[in-house]
């Protein structure tokens, strides 16, 4: 009689996974679906490289500036509840982007959906980590959050499919309706008592207890090796940011490309970017075995990598030998999340690791997804988009050196991390 409850307790983490993976898909096909119709919205409303990277960077700013106390409430109020109603609020306002009358009513609709996604990815990684063992946590968050990756890209070919069939107002409808019905799913399928009864021990730390949420909120920027993997994970993220976010305009201006046919080659790139995300975590994991401190050494790789390959492809004439560098830059370009993600994991308490996912997230946002959009596109406007995208790699720079720091206060961090006090 013990197999059956065996085989559904190890069922039961991946389908957690696959629905918090889905709906992540789907947050990020609502956020992109707007680089897809650009060109419809410059040429109909008339907008400014600036306007159109401000409707990008408003979703990434809400996401940044609320993450972290949205994040807080759904440890305090419930995860699976947060989840679906974040789920419900991103995609009705979607579908508010279908409605929008000019370039004001599109703005607020942005910034509606940014608000409910502000917290998901937090606490839909909390979700995940929190049924599966420690040892997996690098492969398993680089692997959820290349959900952003795919979902940006179904989100900007479809997008541009559907914008060029049947108008640029359809293709945010479906993506809102695509959403609606995921959360309705995942209500029916996921709930606290069944997260509880599978939440797994190892590596997970203590329950959260009455009157000890405000002690451990203290261990949210209690080392210095914590806040180095928030500042270098967000910067490095400026450039995925760019990437998401101009990549079609990119194809459509230097090499002539139709709409149609610049979001699906920007689409598969950023899958090549999501592809890189789950295998640099894998790798991450890998070393991890043999090696202390690996998430710092491979976040470190990463960016270096990212600024040699994409430096160069962005700094050479658009053709074959351009592509293939972009590519490998992209495969690299967010595969710092998988390392700093498992970091701020360790270097946090499980109580409330939603609200550490939270603050991460604040940081990629604020120095990554809403910043890269809105500096290209000032730099777009003022030096033309090629010129202004041979700067996006430069952020690398940066990061290198604050994961480098990093890396040398991970074993003081360690040791400075004490255990929660339990309230009596």
């Amino acid at each position: 009689m013990a197999a059956p409850a065996a085989r559904v307790s190890r069922v039961f983490p991946w389908i957690v996974f696959t629905l918090t993976f889905g709906l992540l898909l789907s947050d990020y096909m609502s956020r992109q679906v707007l680089s897809a119709v650009f060109p419809f919205l410059k040429q109909q409303w008339g907008l400014t490289d600036t306007q159109l990277g401000s409707l990008t960077s408003v979703v990434a700013l809400a996401v940044g500036l609320l993450a972290a106390p949205l994040s807080l409430a759904g440890d305090r109020w419930g995860r699976v509840r947060a989840i679906v109603v974040m789920a419900t609020v991103w995609s009705l306002a979607t579908v508010g982007c279908a409605l929008a009358a000019g370039y004001g009513h599109l703005l607020v609709a942005r910034l509606l959906l940014g608000v409910g996604e502000a917290a998901y990815g937090s606490v839909g990684l909390a979700v995940v980590l929190a049924v599966f063992p420690a040892r997996r946590r690098a492969s398993l968050t680089g692997a959820f959050m290349a959900a952003g990756s795919f979902g940006s890209v179904l989100g900007v070919a479809l997008g541009g499919v559907l914008a060029v069939q049947f108008g640029w107002r359809w293709a945010f409808a479906a993506m809102g309706v695509f959403g609606l019905v995921l959360a309705g799913l995942y209500r029916l399928t996921i709930s606290e008592r069944s997260l509880a009864a599978h939440r797994s021990d190892a590596g997970a730390g203590p329950s959260p207890a009455a009157g000890e949420q405000r002690a451990r909120l203290g261990t949210l920027f209690a080392t210095p090796a914590v806040v180095l993997a928030y500042l270098g994970g967000g910067l490095q993220l400026f450039i995925a940011g760019s990437l998401f976010g101009w990549l079609p305009s990119y194809f459509n201006r230097a090499y002539a490309m139709a709409p149609d046919r610049a979001a699906p080659v920007a689409a598969l790139f950023i899958l090549v970017m999501g592809a890189g995300m789950a295998v640099c975590g894998l790798i991450t994991d890998r070393a991890g075995r043999t090696r202390p401190a690996a998430e710092w050494t491979t976040a470190v790789v990463f960016a270096v990598l990212t600024l040699v390959f994409l430096g160069a492809g962005f700094a050479i004439r658009p053709g074959g030998p351009q592509l293939l560098l972009l590519a490998v830059g992209c495969f690299f370009a967010a595969g710092t999340a998988g390392p700093t993600g498992a970091l701020v994991a360790r270097l946090t308490h499980e109580s409330i690791r939603a609200t550490a996912f939270g603050v991460l997230t604040l940081f990629n946002n604020m120095l990554g997804l809403a910043a890269g959009p809105i500096v290209t596109g000032v730099l777009a406007d003022r030096l033309g988009l090629e010129t202004a995208m041979r700067y996006v790699p430069l952020a690398a720079v940066a990061a290198t050196i604050l994961l480098v720091a990093g890396r040398r206060a991970h074993s003081a961090g360690l040791r400075r991390l004490e255990p929660p006090v339990r309230a009596r």
